[in-house]
């Protein structure tokens, strides 16, 4: 097992440190099962490297964990608790005017019971008379309030308050409601305003005519002078104003979108008691303009998707205030949610803003997204991919690795003493160097063995210098001769190789089998062909990009063969076979050009690929087949093409199949040493 040592984190510590090459031995293996680079590009992104020892980044785990912060924000807060807050207010606003009115009875009673001797006593008794009817008349009233919170609030706009400090908080309780109601047409309509006092609705009623007047013209094709606008209101507009119309107009929309959600989000019992005193709040002609407001931001700038319904759950009360604050912070999180789904079918993730996920998700999910938007970046600094225009391609390198990594991941399943060799037994040039030694003869390659020449030279006349050296010294070093192959591989492309899975492991043995010929063994030949209905040679990326998703319907053996074999002809050696990879049987076969196919085979399918079988065979072409199924009448008929052939069965599985061909192409020449 691994050590783990942990530490306070201080801002310094290395979170990632990706490697190209481990970058591009994952990025290999979504390419053999996308068969496209962007999509390979876009699933590393989305799943991160597999480590055991580091928790790397990946775009779904950030996205789960902004669905989890969300989730828990919804699951902290009773929204229906909005109301709370303006009752609690109210209900102290009443008790305050409640004891204000006993106070004041008692004061005046006191003045008349003392002998105040600046007052008659009709005067005194006047006086008490006189507040002790208001009292009565002021309790009379708050007794029949109506029990919901508008209704109370609306009668109390005429109520003739006898406490001044309850008179003074009912004011500001008013102030209070009439900014939540212009909040919900935008917050930066009310941010910059002291108080809500007639004068100042006044200017901000003028501000919102005059950018109707602008939205106006923009649907009809003018041109709004905006600048003119924000020198008369641009105070409304805070430190960061607004640059253009339209980014004023989204502003105003995602604010309003903010009200709606959080109206959305109550209950029907506290949105229909909070609508109706946020209505009561604002004049009709306000009213009208905010909704002619309303109305032209929707046609510019359509807001269906931002108003939300969240199902909150929990119990901790919350305000108006920071209910939409929290509004704001769950819209926040779904257009960071929807710009990461955006960035899934885009690998330069441009899309997702550096700046709203550092103050969504704070710095450290910052840092694991510049690490995702580092992966592209980095592979082409490295040269295994390139970018013409939108879109990457791989480089001749990166198709190098990618097959050094198939080739690798086979040959790793392996046990070191199951290498084979890929020799011959006869000596002679062009061939590898061993550590037997012979009497140099004309014509041999000059790899002179210095110790033994030196050595021939001593036990031929006594030791002089400068050492004398005569033709029959010369001792060089064996070389074995390896043979040269020509090889075909056949591809079953049809439609179960794909719904089985099968495809994406021959795939990969084909990339492996290619990379072994060309690193080890640049002298042998190989061609790849894939077929289903038709037979087709596939070169280099082609084959690496080919889709493991999609197949056709039927496998013409006979059209596969005869184009092996017609690239078999041409090649000079006399190692020549076809590597047949397949799970089912020959359902279709050509007539001139034209493709027929029956399932089960037909007994003229299955006489034209014996043909081609005998053609192969004739041409001293042997075939062997490797197959994924072992069906009875599959059996059957590649054990006949066996026989006609002396070729080879392999009976395997994907996970086998690469170490059985590489095996079997490594062991298909002998060393023999003369």
């Amino acid at each position: 097992m691994g050590n783990f040592i942990y530490s306070e984190w201080d801002g310094s510590q290395e979170l990632f440190d990706l490697d190209t090459d481990q970058i591009m031995d994952e990025l290999g293996k979504h390419i053999f099962q996308h068969g496209n680079l962007s999509q390979a590009l876009r699933a590393l992104q989305r799943r991160g490297l597999n480590s055991q020892s580091r928790q790397m980044p990946s775009l779904d785990k950030l996205l789960e964990r902004l669905r989890r912060m969300k989730q828990e924000r919804l699951n902290q807060y009773n929204l229906d608790s909005v109301m709370d807050e303006i009752k609690q207010k109210l209900d102290k606003i009443l008790d305050m005017e409640r004891q204000g009115i006993q106070q004041k009875v008692d004061e005046v009673r006191e003045k008349a019971e003392s002998g105040d001797a600046n007052l008659a006593p009709e005067v005194k008794q006047r006086l008490l008379k006189n507040i002790e009817d208001r009292a009565a008349q002021n309790r009379e009233k708050l007794d029949s309030l109506p029990p919901d919170t508008p209704g109370r609030i609306k009668e109390l706009t005429d109520y003739d308050f006898m406490d001044e400090e309850a008179r003074e908080q009912f004011q500001e309780l008013m102030d209070m409601l009439k900014k939540h109601a212009m909040e919900q047409f935008g917050k930066d309509l009310v941010q910059r305003l002291k108080n809500m006092d007639p004068a100042a609705l006044a200017g901000m009623r003028n501000m919102i005519e005059a950018l109707n007047q602008m939205m106006e013209q923009q649907m009809r094709g003018e041109s709004p002078d905006f600048n003119g606008f924000m020198e008369q209101f641009g105070s409304f507009f805070g430190d960061n104003p607004p640059q253009n119309l339209e980014e004023l107009v989204e502003n105003l929309q995602n604010q309003i979108a903010q009200g709606q959600s959080l109206m959305n989000s109550l209950s029907p019992e506290a949105r229909q008691e909070l609508q109706k005193l946020l209505d009561s709040m604002l004049d009709d002609a306000t009213k009208y303009e905010l909704a002619r407001m309303a109305s032209y931001l929707e046609r510019l700038y359509p807001s269906d998707e931002l108003q939300r319904h969240y199902p909150f759950s929990g119990e901790e009360s919350v305000s108006y205030d920071e209910a939409m604050k929290l509004m704001e912070a769950l819209q926040k999180m779904e257009r960071l949610e929807q710009q990461m789904k955006e960035a899934q079918y885009d690998p330069s993730m441009d899309s997702i803003s550096d700046e709203l996920v550092k103050e969504v998700m704070g710095e450290e999910a910052e840092r694991e997204l510049e690490s995702l938007q580092e992966i592209a970046r980095l592979l082409e600094e490295a040269g295994y991919i390139s970018r013409r225009g939108d879109k990457y391609e791989l480089t001749p390198k990166g198709m190098r690795k990618i097959g050094q990594q198939a080739l690798s991941s086979i040959f790793s399943r392996l046990k070191e003493d199951r290498f084979g060799g890929h020799n011959i037994n006869n000596i002679g040039p062009g061939g590898e160097r061993i550590e037997e030694t012979k009497k140099y003869e004309f014509g041999d390659d000059f790899h002179i063995h210095i110790q033994k020449t030196v050595m021939n030279s001593l036990k031929r006349e006594a030791a002089s210098f400068p050492l004398k050296l005569d033709i029959e010294d010369f001792e060089i070093l064996k070389a074995e001769e390896t043979t040269r192959s020509a090889t075909v591989l056949m591809l079953d492309r049809s439609l179960s190789m794909f719904m089985n899975g099968y495809f994406e492991s021959a795939k990969q043995v084909a990339i492996a089998l290619d990379s072994l010929i060309r690193t080890r063994f640049p002298k042998d030949v190989l061609h790849v062909l894939t077929f289903s209905r038709r037979a087709r040679e596939v070169k280099g990326q082609e084959l690496l990009f080919a889709s493991s998703t999609w197949g056709e319907q039927g496998t013409n053996y006979q059209d596969a063969l005869r184009l092996a074999r017609k690239l078999l002809t041409n090649q000079n050696c006399s190692n020549k076979q076809i590597i047949l990879v397949t799970d089912g049987e020959p359902t279709a076969h050509l007539e001139g050009d034209r493709v027929y196919f029956q399932y089960p085979p037909s007994l003229r399918t299955l006489q034209k690929t014996v043909g081609e079988v005998r053609a192969c065979t004739a041409q001293r072409i042997v075939i062997n087949t490797f197959m994924f199924e072992d069906s009875p009448f599959l059996t059957r008929f590649i054990t006949q093409i066996a026989r006609l052939n002396k070729g080879r069965i392999f009976f395997t599985s994907p996970t086998s199949l690469g170490k059985y061909v590489l095996m079997d192409y490594l062991s298909n020449k002998h060393r023999k040493i003369g």
